[in-house]
């Protein structure tokens, strides 16, 4: 670790209110955010999490609002509930050396009014025309990616590093078992394709388990396009399942099915899938050839029919080699070590912008005019 690093940083973790922090069920962001706040505590850091009340990250927590706006039901007034929390974050910025912000785009004129650098990574996708003109606004906001892959719409903002999401080396049981079915673990969403899932399980005659979560505005898509998909042979909906059962989950599953059709800025579930030694099965979108390692982790491959031989030869790969990617590449530790980097980079680019506007130590011209003529001593031979 740098020098820099080996004081006590003052770390403002700025996240979202939809899910508290770490989520009881379903979401990615909240829960990057609680593994990240936890280890830079654990490495030293004092950091002071901004979050909804009925988060338990174990560091101290600022809360402008009670309850996750999903358990309250005001999950569509997300974006007005979030403006008094980046008030009263901004407002004490001089508390921190560096505010991290996961808010998308929402911070970024709350940093223009600052002198604390800030750094926010963004989570979700960036393919989407009419925000072009908000990050252009805000082009020199500094912003990390979850993969080099989600950059590809906004090539010209002020990226400042891609840093990968990480789990608690120990949080997910490492299962050395062939596996007894595919498992699909998510969210139902047309982008994420379930029903290539269910049409892979019908070719091979692998059973399914499913296991996600429907949003609101999923709602219609779920009953009108995937249940009737349910009574295939061998295909189970579980529903959404809880942080505790990912373990058997996934470690019983011979293959994580990841048939994503959308620009996946990373996929946590994925690496979830990794750390209990569990190869995925994916479509080759946004960040899936940087996690997966085609013919070591996983494999890759667009069309049905490959995804379900895919899904035939899945045993040949070891369950072994895909734990350590996990623990080379994906753990908390990592992650947090990452971040650390950035956060020097932004800290030494902001000394060396106040000493240029303080300017060089005035000269001291006490007995100029006194004593030997310089310009002539130099010149003389």
């Amino acid at each position: 670790m740098s020098e820099q690093f080996r004081r006590r940083l003052r770390i403002a973790q700025v996240a979202p209110l939809y899910e508290s922090v770490p989520p009881k069920l379903y979401g990615g962001t909240e829960r990057v955010v609680a593994y990240l706040t936890e280890e830079l505590v654990r490495r030293g850091h004092e950091v002071t999490l901004f979050a909804s009340g009925d988060s338990t990250a174990a560091t101290n927590i600022v809360a402008t609002h009670a309850t996750s706006l999903r358990a309250s039901g005001l999950a569509t007034w997300g974006n007005s509930f979030h403006l008094p929390m980046l008030s009263q974050v901004f407002g004490d910025a001089k508390r921190f050396d560096i505010i991290h912000c996961h808010l998308d785009y929402w911070s970024f004129p709350f940093s223009r009014m600052v002198t604390t650098p800030t750094v926010t990574t963004l989570h979700g996708r960036l393919d989407i025309e009419q925000l072009a003109e908000i990050y252009n606004f805000y082009s020199e906001a500094a912003v990390v990616s979850v993969s080099d892959a989600q950059r590809a719409p906004l090539p010209k903002q002020n990226w400042v590093g891609t840093v990968y999401h990480g789990l608690p080396k120990d949080q997910l049981r490492f299962n050395p078992g062939r596996g007894r079915y595919l498992a699909f673990l998510g969210r139902i969403a047309p982008e994420k394709r379930v029903d290539l899932a269910i049409e892979i399980s019908r070719r091979t005659g692998i059973p399914l388990k499913i296991a996600a979560k429907i949003d609101a505005v999923d709602r219609d898509y779920f009953e009108a396009d995937i249940r009737p998909l349910l009574h295939t042979p061998g295909v189970e909906f579980i529903g959404e399942i809880t942080e505790r059962e990912k373990s058997d989950f996934l470690g019983n599953a011979t293959a994580l099915l990841f048939p994503v059709d959308w620009p996946e800025p990373f996929g946590l579930v994925m690496i979830e899938a990794l750390a209990c030694g569990t190869p995925v099965i994916a479509r080759p979108c946004g960040s899936v050839p940087e996690i997966l390692r085609h013919g070591v982790t996983g494999f890759i491959a667009a069309g049905i029919e490959d995804l379900a031989d895919a899904a035939r030869r899945i045993t040949t790969l070891s369950r072994r080699a895909c734990r350590l990617e996990f623990e080379t590449r994906f753990t908390a530790d990592v992650m947090a070590a990452n971040y650390e980097r950035v956060y020097l980079e932004l800290l030494a680019e902001r000394a060396t912008q106040d000493a240029q506007i303080d300017g060089p130590e005035p000269l001291d011209l006490a007995g100029v005019g006194q004593g030997p003529d310089l310009a002539t001593d130099v010149d003389a031979p």
